[in-house]
């Protein structure tokens, strides 16, 4: 299903005209998040919880927490929200939804129930463009099986939309950022470059085809590849959304311990988005700082061009699996393989 077919901007008409909410918000989508640098020298304040049932807290920067509840069950925590990506309410809250999910199929769970995390003013935009963000979020939730109970509402001039979502997981099951292992494939079930799409939109620079693509990348869910990579024997995986691909790699080598080497031709791209990663105008605030925080960690071959450089900083939304799975299993492994898990100061990724 998607909305975007017909042309772009999609509006909703209020009695006080056209709305389009992407122009409501500073930033879009996963790219209002705090920048990387600064939640990694926020969270290194904290230390580790001192609870033996807190399988996965904030040591390993992963996608949700991991609870153990008994030696059979642990639950799967998480929780997400952001600001219009797009501007019709229903593909927001499409989105929004899609994305909340995936910190749970990134863990190797099973999202079972979500709470609506809603900020919003309704009485500028009204009722009629509530209510379709939170049809958008309960289609997806139906879409996977997950109950929609309720959750939480404030008033605020900047529309946001996300939810908190509980999840299962067998506590000898789940994947962390940190079981990486030297050798290991890493593989991307979805492309790149919805943030530069979403971003050239924003601006009057993207036609209805380049986004009803970015849309449908965004709405899918990531719980067929989660289930495949299990069954691949997968050793680590996370979802690649507001730190871009570069980023999350990041967090994966530190918390394993370990390097990587990344194709950049084997890095899969909407198509359209590496044409619009060429223009400095299609290029989002979070991108940018996602490329400046990468080069304390990234090396690149004089061979890769800039625009292939910038689509992997580029802040997804809803983006796909990141897995690394043994070369044994990676046949049968979701997704594109596009690097390797290697020996090397941890964290460190070089792009050839």
């Amino acid at each position: 299903m998607n909305r975007a077919s017909d042309g772009y901007p999609l509006c909703v008409e209020l009695q006080t005209g056209a709305v389009r909410l992407t122009q409501l918000s500073h930033g879009a989508g996963c790219a209002c998040k705090l920048g990387p640098g600064e939640l990694e020298s926020l969270l290194d304040g904290f230390g580790p919880a001192d609870d033996p049932s807190l399988l996965v807290g904030l040591e390993t920067r992963d996608d949700a927490a991991v609870y153990r509840l008994s030696d059979e069950l642990a639950l799967v925590q998480t929780a997400d929200f952001f600001t219009p990506i797009v501007d019709d309410p229903c593909d927001f809250g499409r989105i929004a939804a899609a994305n909340a999910l995936s910190d749970v199929y990134a863990m190797g769970g099973e999202p079972r129930l979500a709470l609506n995390l809603v900020a919003f003013p309704l009485a500028g935009l009204g009722r009629e463009v509530l209510e379709g963000i939170l049809r958008g979020g309960a289609e997806i939730a139906a879409e996977a099986g997950v109950v929609v109970a309720g959750g939480h509402s404030v008033d605020d001039p900047e529309p946001k939309y996300g939810m908190a979502v509980t999840g299962l997981v067998d506590p000898e099951r789940y994947l962390a950022n940190s079981g990486g292992r030297a050798g290991d494939a890493l593989r991307l079930t979805k492309a790149l470059g919805a943030g530069l799409i979403t971003t050239a939109a924003k601006r009057g620079l993207a036609g209805g085809d380049l986004v009803a693509a970015a849309i449908e990348t965004m709405t899918e869910l990531n719980r067929d590849a989660s289930r495949a990579a299990l069954d691949a024997g997968a050793s680590a995986m996370t979802d690649v959304t507001g730190f871009g691909l570069l980023g999350h790699l990041h967090e994966l080598c530190e918390a394993s311990g370990l390097a990587a080497e990344v194709e950049a031709e084997a890095v899969p791209a909407i198509e359209g988005a590496l044409e619009l990663a060429q223009d400095p105008s299609c290029r989002a605030g979070g991108s940018k700082r996602n490329a400046e925080y990468a080069a304390h960690f990234t090396s690149f071959a004089e061979t890769v061009p800039p625009a292939r450089r910038f689509l992997l900083a580029d802040a997804m939304t809803s983006g796909g699996l990141l897995v690394a799975v043994p070369p044994e299993g990676s046949r049968n492994a979701p997704g594109v393989r596009i690097g390797t898990l290697t020996e090397g100061e941890p964290g460190t990724i070089r792009v050839r």
